[in-house]
């Protein structure tokens, strides 16, 4: 079965409305006309007249020329209510041009059309306001474009600096000694190494948020996931002196995207470990109903408050601008994180309070 396009649905409904119109008023005057020319002749009868009064002489010629002095107003009338029905489409296109000026001016209110025109009149308040939702959307992109050069060149200077630096006296100071050199290589290598990290997670944002993600469904074993999680962890544990406790029943098993959950626990782990104090217990628990898996992050830091709690998992968001050239990411961990969350039907959720922060993953069991 066909079905109509609204458009035309709302044309239609107003060809008709005119149409009812114009056949009303022609109707509505020609019973007028009649009515006002019965009763003038009904008037004019119950008159004695004298052949010398000029009003009846004049009335003699109107009754000599009836058809030509009922006619021509009936047509003259005709032709107006013709003409004003005719024009009323050229001017309700007049309005809608006037209003389409609207719909990309967000200074202006909303648009208001003749009462005829109601629905034409919400459907483009409804595409006006889309076009302002999406002229907004494109700026947010555009800023976000800047804030992603912006980090780029403030993040990829500081350990570019520091690698041409000691490189630099490397080349330069002929003389020193082994173990200094040991050390401004070893410092290069670190740099270095931090700059081919902040390359990758700038690639990151294109990868999982500029193009479409495949998912790759397959029975994962969580428990044997966060041990090696934890096994691989252990250097940065070590150097914070953090003990990390699991808790997880042997052999939980979720059918997920192996790679991409990896990566979202990955991301929550290591901003733990970031925002951790030092010999503090970061708790890693695994829950599992009939209906999802949750698993929580659970750390001891400094309170975040609720209004940088609020944005979280933005892009390029840091809570302490102050790691951004030394550790810590470009902003981007927590945010491809909840991408990858919400890909698998499930939601990534933080608290804080008492100088303790717990972040939330709820995946649902397929």
């Amino acid at each position: 079965m066909s079905r109509t396009k609204p458009g035309r649905s709302y044309n239609s409904r107003i060809i008709r409305n005119i149409v009812f119109k114009y056949f009303l008023s022609l109707i509505v005057f020609f019973c007028i006309f009649i009515f006002l020319v019965i009763m003038l002749w009904s008037f004019c009868s119950k008159i004695t007249w004298h052949p010398n009064n000029p009003l009846y002489i004049i009335l003699i010629y109107i009754r000599e020329y009836i058809l030509i002095f009922i006619g021509l107003p009936l047509i003259v009338g005709g032709i107006f209510i013709t003409y004003h029905f005719m024009a009323r489409p050229l001017w309700y296109l007049d309005e809608v041009i006037m209003a389409s000026e609207k719909l990309v001016n967000p200074g202006t209110g909303q648009i208001i059309l003749p009462a005829d025109m109601k629905n034409v009149q919400d459907r483009m308040n409804l595409l006006r306001e889309t076009a302002l939702r999406n002229a907004s959307l494109a700026k947010e992109a555009e800023q976000r474009k800047n804030d992603l050069i912006i980090y780029l060149a403030h993040d990829l200077k500081t350990p570019l600096t520091s690698v041409i630096g000691y490189l630099t006296l490397l080349r330069d100071e002929r003389q020193i000694s082994e173990e200094l050199q040991e050390k401004y290589l070893s410092i290069s290598l670190g740099k270095a190494e931090r700059l081919e990290e902040l390359v990758n997670e700038f690639f990151e944002i294109t990868r999982f948020n500029l193009s479409s993600i495949t998912l790759q469904y397959s029975n994962t074993n969580l428990t044997r996931l966060f041990e090696q999680l934890v096994f691989e962890f252990r250097p940065m544990f070590l150097e914070k002196g953090l003990e990390c406790k699991l808790e997880a029943a042997p052999g939980l098993v979720l059918k997920c995207d192996v790679d991409k959950i990896q990566r979202v626990f990955d991301n929550i782990l290591r901003n733990a470990v970031f925002y951790s104090f030092e010999d503090s217990i970061i708790n890693i628990q695994v829950l599992q109903d009939e209906k999802e898996v949750t698993v929580k992050f659970i750390n001891q830091g400094d309170t975040i408050p609720d209004e940088k709690l609020g944005r979280i998992f933005e892009q390029f968001y840091r809570l302490d601008t102050s790691r951004s050239s030394q550790s810590g990411g470009a902003g981007l961990g927590l945010a491809i994180a909840k991408e990858i969350v919400e890909l698998h039907n499930g939601t990534i959720t933080a608290k804080s309070a008492d100088e303790v922060i717990e972040f939330n993953v709820r995946l649902p069991v397929l």
